[in-house]
């Protein structure tokens, strides 16, 4: 089918739409799209870049099918990670669908109980949901599945990158599978992305179950064309060197002494700018936030500064992303976390600004398309801050990691196009214990047998062994979270039953036992620890003081205060990919010098590499810094190099290795008062030749706990599990082979 054969079969709803939006023509991506869900009964793989129109390519064909015959129940299930891009989602779908009598239903924690009961009573049209929300349905409404969901054509799911391998994302795989066996057949699903580093792998992973092929379009890609900056300071130096270059900032107003000169320059990068701020911990945000409203105050200048991340109330996140969208208001900054990194329309934005480096490919191409809409080539500026080193700072400190690391994920992209493929979990024994017993719960009573069989038939399931499965039904048997009737069947046992009374139950990730802060009648956030009365503590960047504690009710009654403070959340960051770490090695070894740097980055390249070049670390991966002490870089991505640390640490009492210190995924550092370096790369060599066994790397006593209900897991699972997925044996033997031969 050709642009015109396909716009011709769009009924007049989405060609009136289309006309108001001024496209002379169709996208490739829409033409692709429609190709496909027109002309197959295939799923379908839809990866293009930042506000190319995805969500409407994949629309324009659905609707238009539904609009040709009218499901019986709900005909689109979407589902989004995030309830703010439902939100937004729900807007531009609304305003697609206004004269097309297709009803578009958002469900999520936050939605008023009237708009479900409609579609509760009337099943039809669109239903927009969270991965949570529909487990709920699943446990509390599984009777009524059947009726909502009897003649469902297509699953639609968002922003699939951030879903593949993570529990979350094989939850939704469970859901489907779950609902696909009680109709009898399963419907089409369509994945949506910007960034998809390994299609074929992300096509397997939303296949999975279906039945279905998957149709993965493939789009020339223009030249890039962004607006790209790096710029570093040293934490409160004062050199003249280090002022900020006048054409990437204004000329700084008199600041307040008390600020280095990296944050007054991230602050005149965005003010009076419709600006993103990022950076890669809530806590960063709050700190930086208030940074900048103190910057504000001192200088006299509006506070035109909004916070955004997962702790605040859907109130204060939706009065942001407002805010953000309204382009004939006056110009705000918004300080994130990723809960802004996803597609959501956050209208014209003028700049990017992000606080150190992120983590990944994935994530610098989801930050900087956030900018440069409508039009405008996307921009970002990365600010770095660093402690100035002393003169005896040892190796691997003198080291600009966040600098280093930045530059290697712009160059994989520039140079490849690389983005990080989906990892896949094999053993995901958390999610399979929350599936137990939430298909337990929807069913009311099963046998063993029958329980194992749906379960283990669950597709994240497909590598777990019928062995592993009855140690787990055993210890859940034995701490009452199943119980064995008198009939030989299994029903939920009362520990199970005070897990899924809770809301929290629903949730896969990792979640902690909240307060809720209160100013007044307005509800702030949530924190994880409360402190005392007449205590302070940063959140939505500012500053409260605790006026009252309500325990029992996990309340915190608070009143404003001047200043800013230290804000912590325990949290992951992210892992870093292996191509990123050697991409860092590549850039201390050549002498390309990256248009993007500002003068004090390149200043700080140009030494760092001076340093690497004159202490050996661009030739060798183990350095000795004196005496006992040794320093390994491996180059390795996180779960790699988690391996080689361990296998390290495994060699302490033959070696007298001790002191071990890392960072990152960046360097170890150790002292050896036995042997030879020599001695010690020649055994770690030995053991990659023969086979690195990633469960020797596991000690007996260790219980490895990541996932939400690890807690609940037997230890030698976890420990298989932790081997399984967290090491990457394979990899760390070819690396310290190709370390053995550097001697």
């Amino acid at each position: 089918m050709n642009g015109e054969e396909i716009f011709g079969r769009f009924p007049e709803f989405i060609r009136e739409f289309i006309y108001a939006q001024g496209w002379e023509a169709l996208r490739d991506v829409q033409v692709a799209a429609a190709e496909s869900i027109f002309g197959s009964n295939n799923n379908l793989l839809l990866t293009s870049s930042t506000a190319s129109g995805k969500t409407e390519a994949a629309f324009f064909p659905i609707l238009s099918l539904l609009c040709e015959d009218p499901p019986e129940s709900v005909g689109v299930l979407y589902i989004a990670p995030l309830k703010s891009l439902i939100n937004d989602q729900f807007g531009r779908i609304e305003a697609l669908l206004d004269e097309s009598g297709i009803p578009v239903t958002h469900w999520h924690g936050d939605v008023a109980g009237s708009h479900k009961k409609k579609l509760l009573e009337r099943p039809r049209g669109i239903l927009q949901i969270t991965p949570e929300s529909l487990e709920s349905m699943l446990i509390n409404r599984s009777n009524d599945i059947p009726r909502l969901f009897g003649d469902l054509r297509f699953v639609v799911i968002d922003e699939i990158h951030t879903l593949t391998g993570s529990d979350r994302g094989n939850q939704i795989l469970c859901q489907l599978s779950r609902i696909g066996r009680v109709l009898g057949r399963h419907p089409r699903r369509v994945g949506l992305s910007a960034t998809v580093g390994d299609p074929e792998k992300a096509a397997a992973w939303l296949s999975a179950g279906s039945g279905r092929a998957t149709d993965i379009p493939t789009f020339a890609q223009g030249a890039l064309r962004w607006r790209l900056g790096l710029e570093h300071f040293y934490v409160q130096n004062t050199r003249e060197e280090q002022a900020a270059d006048p054409k990437d900032a204004p000329s700084p107003s008199p600041a307040p002494t008390v600020y280095d000169a990296g944050y007054t320059f991230m602050y005149d990068c965005v003010q009076g700018k419709r600006s993103l701020v990022f950076s890669n911990s809530r806590e960063e945000t709050e700190y930086l936030c208030a940074t900048f409203r103190q910057i504000a105050k001192l200088r006299g200048d509006p506070d035109n500064f909004l916070i955004h991340h997962g702790n605040l109330s859907a109130a204060l996140r939706e009065e942001a992303e407002l805010r953000m969208k309204d382009d004939e208001g006056e110009p705000f900054v918004t300080c994130a976390t990723v809960t802004m990194e996803l597609g959501i329309d956050i209208g014209r934005l003028e700049r990017v600004l992000q606080n150190q480096s992120p983590n990944s490919v994935t994530s610098f191409l989801q930050r900087l398309g956030r900018s440069g809409r409508r039009g405008q080539p996307p921009e970002m500026m990365m600010v770095f801050r660093e402690e100035d080193p002393l003169p005896n700072t040892p190796l691997p400190h003198l080291m600009p990691w966040e600098l280093l690391k930045a530059i290697a994920i712009i160059e994989l992209y520039r140079s490849e196009r690389f983005i990080e493929p989906p990892v896949l979990r094999r053993q995901p024994f958390s999610l399979l214990f929350h599936q137990t017993l939430s298909v337990l719960a929807a069913s009311g009573e099963l046998t063993v047998r029958r329980l194992a069989e749906r379960v283990l038939a669950l597709p994240p399931f497909a590598d777990v062994t019928k062995e592993d499965y009855k140690v787990l039904i055993l210890s859940m048997l034995n701490n009452d979270f199943l119980e064995m009737t008198e009939e030989k069947t299994v029903i939920v046992g009362l520990a199970g039953e005070r897990l899924l009374k809770s809301f929290k139950f629903y949730a896969v990730f990792k979640d902690s036992e909240d307060y809720t802060v209160r100013a007044g009648s307005d509800e702030i956030g949530t924190i994880t620890t409360p402190p005392p009365v007449g205590d302070r503590f940063a959140l939505a960047g500012r500053v409260w003081e605790v006026e009252e504690l309500d325990i029992q009710r996990k309340l915190i009654y608070v009143q404003p205060v001047e200043g800013k403070m230290e804000v912590s959340w325990p949290g992951d960051y992210g892992e870093v990919h292996t191509r990123i770490a050697e991409r860092m090695r590549q850039v201390l070894r050549e002498d390309t010098v990256y248009p993007y740097l500002k003068p004090n980055a390149q200043k700080r390249l140009d030494v760092a590499r001076h340093v690497a070049r004159n202490t050996g670390l661009t030739e060798h991966s183990l350095i000795h810094l004196g005496g006992y002490s040794y320093c390994l870089f491996p180059w390795l991505g996180t779960r790699s190099f988690r391996t080689v640390r361990r296998l390290i640490q495994s060699r302490s009492g033959q070696f007298g290795i001790t002191g071990v210190e890392y960072e990152g995924c960046y360097f170890i550092a150790f002292k050896m008062s036995k042997g030879s370096d020599f001695e010690l790369m020649q055994s770690l060599a030995d053991e990659a030749r023969a086979g690195i066994d990633p469960e020797r790397l596991v000690s007996s006593g260790e219980v490895p706990l990541f996932e939400k209900y690890d807690d609940y897991i037997p230890a030698d699972l976890l420990r298989h599990s932790f081997a399984v997925d967290k090491l990457n044996a394979g990899e760390a033997g070819r690396r310290i082979l190709e370390i053995w031969e550097e001697y």
